[in-house]
This record gives C-alpha cells, sequence and structure tokens, in this order.
C-alpha cells in the first residue's frame, strides 16, 4: 500500500519497551529514490537528542495509533551514534550507524536494498554482513536528503512552471518514493498531481529546482488526483498509461524477495 510521508509526521516510535519519540524528518536517497532514515526526536529521556531509525529495523505499522514499531531498546536507541541534522550525513555515520545495530548495507548489490527490495533482508544475520564494511567505503559519495528541505522545490515542465513538491508518497513495505506530490495551485489552481521519480528529467539541489521531462498540458489532463483518498493500482495504471510509461510493479513482480512473499 502507498502511503504519504507527510501522514508519517509526528508518528511515534514504538521500542520493545516503550515509546521513545516521535519523526521529525526523514533521509531520502536522490539515487534510488527510497527512504533510508527516519529521523526522530526523542521524548521522556536524558538528554533529549535527534537519532536516526532505519526501516531496517521497523516491524509493522500501527497505523490507527500511529506507531512504528521497531525491534530495539529505548536504551538502545538512545545510545546510538550522533547525528547533526545540519550538516550532511557521511557515509561513515551511516557506516558507524549500521555496524552499530548490527544491519547490513544497503549500498550496492543492485536492488533497493543491498540485493534485496525490503529493507528487512539486511537485519542482523540477512543479505551484506556488517563484517564487510571497511575503509575503502568511507570515502563513498552519500546521496542523502531532507525530506523537510525538498517540501520548497519548485517544479518545472518542459514547457514552463508547474508549482512546487508538496509531498512524497511512499510504498509501505519497500519505503521506495513511488510519486512526488506537486501543488500546482500557482498555475492550476486547486489542483494536485503526482510525478513518478522516473519522470524527472533533472534536479537542481543547489538551486532547489525539478524539472520533469512532460509537458504542462499533458500533466493538467492526467487522471485525477485525490490526496484525501488512497491510491489505487488501478489509477497508478491509468496514470502511467495516461503518459505511455511502463509502471514499476511489473518488473518488482519478478523479484525473488517478492516471489516468497506471495
Amino acid at each position: 500500500m502507498l502511503r504519504s510521508m507527510k501522514d508519517m509526521e509526528d508518528y511515534a516510535i514504538g521500542a520493545t519497551d516503550g515509546l521513545i519519540g516521535r519523526v521529525k524528518d526523514y533521509y531520502f536517497d536522490d539515487e534510488a529514490w527510497v527512504i533510508r532514515y527516519l529521523v526522530v526526536q526523542t521524548e521522556d529521556t536524558s538528554p533529549r537528542r535527534k537519532v536516526l531509525i532505519s526501516p531496517i529495523g521497523i516491524g509493522q505499522p500501527n497505523w490507527s495509533e500511529k506507531i512504528l514499531p521497531v525491534s530495539l531498546t529505548r536504551a538502545q536507541i538512545q545510545s546510538s551514534p550522533d547525528i547533526d541534522t545540519d550538516k550532511p550525513v557521511s557515509r561513515q555515520h551511516e557506516m558507524g550507524y549500521l555496524g552499530y545495530y548490527g544491519y547490513g548495507t544497503y549500498w550496492g548489490g543492485g536492488g533497493l536494498w543491498g540485493a534485496g527490495i525490503y529493507p528487512d533482508e539486511l537485519q542482523a544475520g540477512l543479505q551484506n554482513e556488517v563484517s564487510n564494511i571497511d575503509a575503502r567505503h568511507q570515502g563513498d559519495d552519500v546521496h542523502l536528503r531532507s525530506g523537510n528541505e525538498i517540501m520548497r522545490y519548485y517544479v518545472h515542465a518542459s514547457d514552463g512552471d508547474l508549482g512546487h513538491v508538496q509531498g512524497l508518497i511512499v510504498d509501505e513495505k519497500t519505503w521506495a518514493i513511488r510519486y512526488i506530490i506537486v501543488n500546482t495551485s500557482n498555475w492550476w489552481l486547486g489542483h494536485e498531481v503526482i510525478i513518478a521519480p522516473e519522470w524527472i528529467d533533472d534536479v537542481d539541489w543547489a538551486e532547489s529546482h525539478v524539472s520533469i521531462d512532460l509537458t504542462r498540458q499533458a500533466i493538467k489532463d492526467s487522471p485525477p488526483y485525490d490526496p484525501k483518498r488512497s491510491l489505487s493500482r488501478e489509477q497508478e495504471t491509468g496514470i502511467h498509461a495516461h503518459y505511455g510509461r511502463t509502471g514499476y510493479w511489473p518488473r518488482e513482480a519478478k523479484h525473488p524477495a517478492v516471489q516468497s512473499r506471495l
């Protein structure tokens, strides 16, 4: 099922021994377009601090109570490596974080998460062993971006301004970003449209601009998107067909990890 990341703002993180804090931001991978970490503000702890929580350790969310359960204790989370949210997250910091929890690395392997498609495949004892992480990766380029920051980005169609980023729609199983929600109110009053990351022509991170390889009229003529309703596969199929694009689901359905969970 697809979820808006905006709906997850202030979701509580449920450790194995109680609530630990709330979601305040998230980091996504600007190459793979996958949520890599949630930024959580700890509560009822001393000192209060911001920590990273990876989807690798998140279990089945309690959507009705707005709780994301994790297979970690409050003490483990409170003692996790420090993060300065005002600075880019380095590969070395990621290595320290993943090593602390005993997770495998998500980079490399050709899948969304290592060689796989689901984050829990990288829990301790599965795929990429942490022992394989070494100094060669400390200088790797990291492609993590703040979800809060991208909310102010302007979006341009191939023939003019379109609007600005309103939100991101994420697959709750893989944490892949399936669509960018674009608010077109400056051009087309009162409407929101969704654009798949695969249709992005370029992102100018320095200038906060996203360029889409589609015309404004083609976007205006696309099937309507209602942010108050869950996005169905039928709607997704219609949107992709409108643009003459292939959906992501046939490709991922062939992945061995998907087949094993059917």
